[in-house]
């Protein structure tokens, strides 16, 4: 692990990641020694540092402690995490602040390659995820709801599981975005007001423009994920996943167009 840059494993107990979840936390495969995506990924804490007010952060710089920490790496899962550093009193944040940054690296996880070629099992979590058009996108450190989900999903003994708001839109999975396929038409939850602007998920939208197939972000609900003709789901680790049932309803992963899935996975492991 690198804390600004140095190596180490520890931080200060006031630091106002750990004491109000103040911070932007990023996530990435690495392959081959290379942090996949690099700069989808620097985009969005970009955005998200001028949401929250945080000073930018030197790219660069991140980009050159990344590098170190996952050289001779065949493939892993990098983590960065920035928080505002310690200071303030109580909420109000420090003027100026001293933002800390923390890179680590971690195993590649084992998922099974059924989940590839067969699909994931899905299922419906009752944790709902909350409507902040302000925080909605973002990648910030406040993931109370996602760890709810998870629980939720483990106990089940599912793949993954979908989360919906209090009016019960579907947004995403409790670590992935959604897609849903009905007929030649793509489909993707609106993530105006709550849920992760996944990496991936802005790649299989360009995708889908490259490869003409009409795409819409919309309000999607239970329902229409049980009319549809298929479901996959994404996230910047495992990529491009078919879905092969949501409860009782079994899909056809053969729905799912074979080139945007090639063209999908093929860009997840590129720098």
């Amino acid at each position: 692990m690198l804390i600004n840059g140095k190596p180490g494993d520890r931080i200060a107990c006031s630091d106002r990641g750990l004491q109000y979840g103040d911070g932007l936390f990023e996530t990435l495969a690495v392959v081959q020694g290379r942090p996949c995506l690099w700069q989808r990924h620097m985009a969005r804490l970009s955005r998200g540092e001028s949401v929250l007010g945080l000073p930018p952060s030197d790219k660069q710089l991140l980009q050159q402690e990344a590098l170190s920490l996952c050289k001779g790496q065949d493939q892993a899962v990098l983590k960065i995490i920035l928080t505002r550093g310690s200071g303030g009193r109580g909420y109000a944040k420090p003027n100026p602040c001293a933002p800390r940054r923390l890179l680590s690296l971690h195993p590649w996880p084992d998922y099974p390659q059924t989940w590839y070629t067969e699909g994931l099992r899905l299922g419906v979590c009752k944790t709902r995820i909350g409507r902040n058009s302000q925080l909605a996108g973002l990648k910030h450190l406040n993931r109370l709801e996602q760890v709810l989900a998870r629980s939720e999903c483990q106990d089940a003994l599912l793949d993954e599981c979908l989360m919906m708001d209090e009016r019960e839109r579907v947004i995403c999975g409790s670590q992935s975005n959604l897609f849903m396929v009905r007929g030649d038409n793509l489909y993707t939850p609106d993530l105006v007001y709550s849920g992760v602007a996944g990496v991936v998920r802005e790649l299989v939208i360009e995708l889908a423009e490259q490869l003409s197939i009409p795409l819409r972000i919309t309000d999607l609900d239970i329902q229409s994920l049980l009319d549809a003709d298929a479901l996959f789901v994404t996230n910047s680790v495992m990529g491009l996943c078919p879905v092969s049932a949501l409860n009782e309803r079994r899909y056809d992963v053969e729905k799912i167009a074979l080139e945007l899935r090639r063209r999908a996975q093929d860009a997840c492991v590129a720098p």
